[in-house]
């Protein structure tokens, strides 16, 4: 089952932002004299395929204020946008007009969609609106609501059963599991016709061949990016030139990083894994990477080489050897830790809030919202720092880590937690801007020590390019290690969801996947004593 995540980030007029929040609250306490009352139940009527939607307003600051629309849905995102005017178009029509006409080619359709009485279709210019996340992660791929809640239900049948026949007899506790697995689907059958029907896939094979395919296209763009410069002077050198040239570079650029390698005074924590150390324990598989690299590029390199210098494809093949070998030497020895060493210099010279400012109201306004379910739903805005390597990496590694995250996430955990239904990051106000937008589960306090204990070195690489974040080094250590600032400055980027909708709010995402498990036990006829007594787990 194919999800979309997808946010709609639209700049407001600046004497406006107090209209659209009152706007945004009426959603929740309508005015039965100028606006129908519906309630989230009716929403979610309309609305199908919707998992969790948002509204928030970022507050103005260096730029003006801006109004995100989140939504997260089951199937692609053109059917999901009349979906959602047809449920909330006369609310979000005014909305809309709170906002700056855009600048581009959709000037006209704002026009249109705004003009006083107009009734011209919002939809497609939402749909024009909408945004790529730059990173985006499903807890629960593949699951549509329509799937989570019917698991659910069905866990809530066999709780019940259960239950009530442990209150007349000891059976249940006295059979084997295939025996209680046989007798449960009995039961549950007639109520839940689909356990006869084989279970959708919740990743097609296409979906998976293709994340695949673009991560490989990823990577092998970047490493013939990294390659080219040992290529070309490989080219224009003479080989002893070359190797002279080789050594002293190697020996500059290697002294001085490891001379500025080191922490800060006082900025040292206990995370010990750095680009370097990850590097050198995963060697293996970068030599073996290489060397594949090394056999496909050498299929574009010779008949280019062919091309150019009108040579034969055998005499091609050593040239062609010879600077695609170079290129990757450098690359290993001299471009990458030139740019380690380059973004070093940078992360020596970072500013960062030691006491990020927190407004109390605003701080508040969060807390009151939080915690009223298992599922909780946080938004924030980050600033980028400027210059052309931090711009690359951040744009670069969010594009690799999304897709790592599609193909070696595969049961949903991030490190050891399950914790996040959607959450996706994307880039706003021409890139100045890193938004972060997520629906979790427990306390914001549990969800973000949890991540500072297990997966630091992830939070520190997707949100170091922040302007303020703690002092980070080689990417990818400290940072988010600093935990009790790491969460100072998280709260003072964070801001206020205005207008939460969840098509379910007390099923946890590690639930999810016990429904599933257990429904996937059911869907079964039989099941060999062994699988039973796996499967019996769950119950």
């Amino acid at each position: 089952m194919r999800q979309t995540t997808s946010s709609i980030a639209l700049e407001v007029k600046p004497d406006s932002e107090a209209l659209l929040l009152s706007l945004i609250a009426r959603l929740d306490r309508p005015d039965a004299a100028t606006q129908p009352a519906m309630t989230k139940t009716d929403l979610l009527a309309r609305m199908p395929s919707l998992h969790f939607f948002s509204l928030t307003v970022f507050p103005r600051g260096v730029f003006d204020p801006l109004f995100v629309i989140e939504a997260n849905f089951d199937g692609p995102a053109g059917p999901f946008w009349p979906q959602l005017e047809a449920a909330l178009g006369p609310q979000l029509r005014p909305m809309i007009a709170c906002c700056k006409r855009p600048a581009d080619g959709c000037g006209p359709l704002y026009d249109a969609v705004t003009a006083p009485g107009s009734r011209r279709d919002l939809a497609p210019y939402l749909q024009t609106r909408a945004g790529k996340p730059s990173v985006y992660h499903h807890g629960n791929r593949g699951m549509s609501r329509q799937r989570v809640v019917n698991e659910a239900a069905l866990f809530s049948a066999v709780e019940a059963e259960l239950d009530a026949a442990g209150q007349v007899a000891q059976t249940w506790r006295i059979l084997p599991p295939a025996d209680i697995h046989a007798r449960l689907r009995e039961k549950l059958l007639p109520q839940f016709a689909w356990l006869a029907q084989p279970a959708p896939a919740r990743k097609t094979l296409g979906e998976k061949l293709g994340d695949w395919v673009r991560l490989a296209v990823l990577v092998l763009a970047v490493l013939v990016v990294l390659t080219l410069p040992g290529q070309i002077a490989a080219g224009l050198v003479e080989t002893d030139r070359l190797v002279i040239a080789f050594v002293l570079l190697t020996a500059i650029v290697w002294g001085s990083l490891l001379r500025i390698a080191g922490p800060l005074e006082g900025t040292a924590t206990h995370g010990r894994t750095n680009l370097l150390n990850f590097a050198w324990r995963q060697i293996f598989k970068i030599l073996i990477a290489l060397a594949v690299f090394f056999a496909v590029a050498m299929l574009v390199v010779t008949p280019t080489t062919v091309a150019i210098s009108h040579l034969s494809w055998r005499e091609a093949v050593i040239p062609s050897a010879r600077a695609l070998g170079w290129g990757i030497a450098a690359m290993v020895v001299i471009v990458l830790p030139a740019l380690v060493l380059w973004l070093r210099w940078l992360e020596r010279r970072d500013s960062t809030q030691d006491a990020p400012t927190i407004d109390e109201a605003v701080m508040r306004l969060m807390r009151e919202r939080e915690d009223h379910t298992p599922i909780n739903h946080m938004a924030a805005m980050i600033p980028l720092k400027p210059g052309i390597l931090r711009t690359v990496l951040v744009h670069v590694g969010h594009r690799g880590l999304h897709l790592a995250l599609r193909v070696f996430i595969k049961d949903g955990y991030l490190a050891s937690m399950r914790t996040i239904h959607f959450a996706h990051w994307a880039f706003v106000n021409n890139g100045a801007r890193m938004m972060f937008l997520s629906n979790y589960d427990l306390s914001w306090e549990t969800y973000f020590d949890d991540f500072i204990e297990k997966a630091h070195e992830g939070l520190t690489l997707a949100f170091g390019s922040g302007e303020g974040f703690p002092p980070t080094r080689l990417l990818i250590q400290d940072g988010a290690s600093h935990g009790t600032l790491f969460k100072a400055w998280a709260r003072h980027s964070m801001t206020v969801s205005r207008y939460w909708l969840a098509a379910y709010t007390d099923i946890t995402s590690d639930q999810i996947e016990r429904n599933f498990r257990i429904a996937a036990g059911l869907r079964q006829p039989t099941l060999t004593p062994e699988s039973a007594a796996q499967w019996i787990v769950d119950l």
